[in-house]
């Protein structure tokens, strides 16, 4: 494995000593909306989303204490290896370009992540989240990293919900980002048309739907149904869900079933559980 680097700097001036230097301010206002979409660029604070980010080409520099650096030795050698630029810096440094209260020795600047939706449409996806209207960047987030880890193709954030590169986001999706395509600003009626197109059953997820999720899991373990061929979910507004023009371009609408006395499951829980059924019938399906 590469050893860490000694003392990495970038070699048009190194790194910044003062907190209150150009470059320390510009990386702190990433964490504003209109200041990334100005750059490209976006901030990843914290070991695990740097670490995710220094092995993908979205990574343009790392900032770092000299203790974390030396404390996440296999950070600084896949950095080493990938020739990203590392600059060691203090920690008051840090803090002023953090938008949290620790950022946990660490920050990654990447360009911004999200790709186009026919690069996705392209590539015959299988399991795709659709999140519409979703509006809780902790909440979207978490299904990125709920859709990560059921082994969707892609997630699709529509034009009316939070901002990917929101820092809540990014912190709530622990390197999920950097490890599917992620399209954002489309409409729903568009990527609708453009997955269906694709192959893909469109499902969206409401509690007072026609079609029980328990059922649709018993038909695919059948091989029937269409949790057993290539599938877009979904999602709505945490507090109100989807409106009746956005469930009306479905092809069904699907509730999880809710056995004991709890009122409903929240956005990311309820998402879980969607993508997780449709990962389990494909695998039968093999």
């Amino acid at each position: 494995m590469p050893a860490a680097p000694e003392h990495p700097e970038r070699p048009d001036g190194g790194a910044p000593t003062s907190p209150r230097s150009d470059r320390v301010k510009a990386v702190r206002r990433l964490a504003g909306r209109s200041a990334r979409v100005r750059a490209g660029r976006f901030a990843a604070e914290g070991p695990q989303a740097v670490r995710e980010a220094v092995a993908t080409p979205w990574v343009e520099a790392v900032y770092a204490t000299e203790v974390a650096w030396h404390r996440h030795q296999d950070i600084a050698a896949l950095a080493a290896e990938r020739a990203v630029r590392v600059h060691l810096v203090t920690e008051g440094v840090l803090e002023a370009m953090s938008d949290t209260v620790s950022p946990q020795g660490m920050i990654a600047v990447c360009r911004l992540v999200d790709v186009p939706l026919a690069s996705i449409v392209g590539g015959s996806p299988r399991l795709v989240a659709v999140l519409a209207r979703v509006r809780d960047p902790g909440n979207a987030g978490t299904v990125i990293r709920a859709a990560d880890a059921a082994g969707a193709d892609a997630v699709v954030l529509t034009d009316s919900s939070v901002d990917l590169h929101n820092p809540k986001c990014v912190r709530s999706t622990a390197g999920s980002l950097f490890h599917l395509p992620l399209v954002t600003v489309v409409s729903l009626s568009e990527t609708v048309d453009a997955l269906r197109g694709a192959g893909l059953t469109v499902l969206a997820a409401d509690g007072a739907g026609d079609h029980d999720l328990d059922e649709l899991q018993d038909s695919a373990d059948a091989g029937q149904g269409p949790l057993s061929g290539p599938v877009a979910w979904v999602f709505g507004n945490e507090a109100w869900g989807l409106p009746p023009e956005d469930l009306a371009l479905a092809d069904a609408v699907v509730r999880v079933p809710v056995h004991g006395r709890a009122e409903s499951l929240n956005l990311a829980t309820a998402a879980s559980v969607c993508l997780y059924a449709t990962a389990r019938a494909h695998r039968r399906a093999g």
